[in-house]
Parts: C-alpha cells; structure tokens; sequence
C-alpha cells in the first residue's frame, strides 16, 4: 500500500473534516488501531499475571511475563497515535533504555532472580524505571486523549510506586499494592478501548499531515 493510498483511503472508508481539512480511516488504520489495542491488552494481562503469579507461587518463571510486557510495549508504540513525534520517540527510547537495563539485571542476577532483586535492591529501579515510564506516557497519553480516570491512575502510580520504593519511602507491600491497582486499572483501561471507533485512537490525521509539511525536508 502507498503512502497516498494510506493518507486517502478508498471511496468506502469513513470521512471527516479535520483541523486542516478533510481525511480519512483507511483500512490500514483500522489495523493498525486493533494492533495497538491487542498489544495494550497484552500488557495488562502480563503485568495482572505477573503479579498474581508472585503472589502465590513465588518468582520462578516470571521472567516469561517480563518478555510479554517489554514485547506488548514494544508493538504498542510502534502503533501508536501521537501528535508529537518528537514525544513518540521519546517513548520509544524509554522502552528501549529500560529493556536493556532488564536485560542487564537478567545476565547478572539471572532471569528468575530479576524480581528478587529489584524488591532486595530497589538502585536496580533506575535500570528498569524507563519502561514504567515508557508505559506510564501512554497512560497520560490515554487520559489525555479521552479523560479516563483509570488513565491518570496508570499515569501517577507507576512512578509513585517505584520512585517511592527507590527513595524509601514505601515498603515492598505497599509498592506491591499499588502496582496491583495500577495493573487492574491498565487491564480496565484496554478492554474499554475495544468498542471505541477506530477513528477516536486515530485522531484527526490532518494535524499528522500539517506537522509533517512543516518538518524540513530530510538531507538524503
């Protein structure tokens, strides 16, 4: 599919006047809209499974969890709509910085002691905080696209959670807690996505396009 092709549609999908003039929800979109959607979703089952999984049967094989998260993370900010691509690749780099520093706790603690550790140790945070933070951008971005309150939920106690476990100020059940809330409100937060038009994730691609134009043209 062209790039044209992409930005126009064909004569069967939807229309809609933007801030900088008429677009449309091609198919493409809408596949990719599902997509981001199915990999939020993901993200949220790993994280509630991790987390009940430590619970009750101890830390052996969450690493299998870690994985699902980093790659649900990963598809979603590879789909997801942001206005701002400079924030976009913020994000992007934020997942990236914290799966290595998640790969770099795994190659020195092993993978079944990567929990462990950073409940033990919580300096391991600042290696993996870029992920949380990562996720926790898309939560803001959620709540300030649609004012979810289960959004700014997932927004404030992810950095509440870890930043007060790294400073001392909370103990290892109440961070525990709080990621437990978060994880429910994550889960919550996709599966009320999935009715929505895929236009409302969208957004109004006229703005893509303006700032687009104004970007200078690449040196290549």
């Amino acid at each position: 599919m062209t790039d044209q092709t992409r930005h126009e549609g064909s004569p069967e999908d939807p229309s809609f006047e933007g801030v900088y003039g008429p677009f449309t929800i091609t198919a493409l979109d809408r596949r990719e809209v599902l997509g981001y959607r199915l990999a939020l979703l993901g993200v949220a089952l790993a994280q509630a499974g991790l987390l009940l999984q430590w619970a009750n049967w101890g830390s052996q094989g969450l690493w299998a969890w870690l994985v699902l998260m980093a790659a649900g993370l990963g598809l979603a900010l590879r789909w997801i709509h942001i206005y701002l691509r400079p924030l976009h690749r913020a994000l992007q780099l934020f997942w990236l910085l914290g799966c290595a520093g998640g790969l770099a706790l795994a190659l020195r603690q092993g993978p079944d002691a990567m929990l462990e550790t950073l409940a033990g140790d919580s300096r391991w945070i600042w290696a993996v905080g870029p992920f949380f933070a990562a996720l926790a951008g898309v939560g803001f971005k959620e709540f300030f696209c649609f004012q979810r309150p289960e959004a700014i939920g997932v927004t404030l106690l992810l950095p509440l959670a870890l930043l007060g476990r790294l400073v001392g100020l909370l103990d290892g059940r109440t961070t525990f807690i709080l990621l437990a809330v978060e994880a429910a409100l994550l889960l919550i937060l996709t599966l009320r996505k999935f009715p929505m038009q895929a236009a409302a994730d969208v957004g109004d691609k006229s703005v893509f396009a303006y700032l687009e134009s104004q970007r200078p043209p690449s040196r290549a």
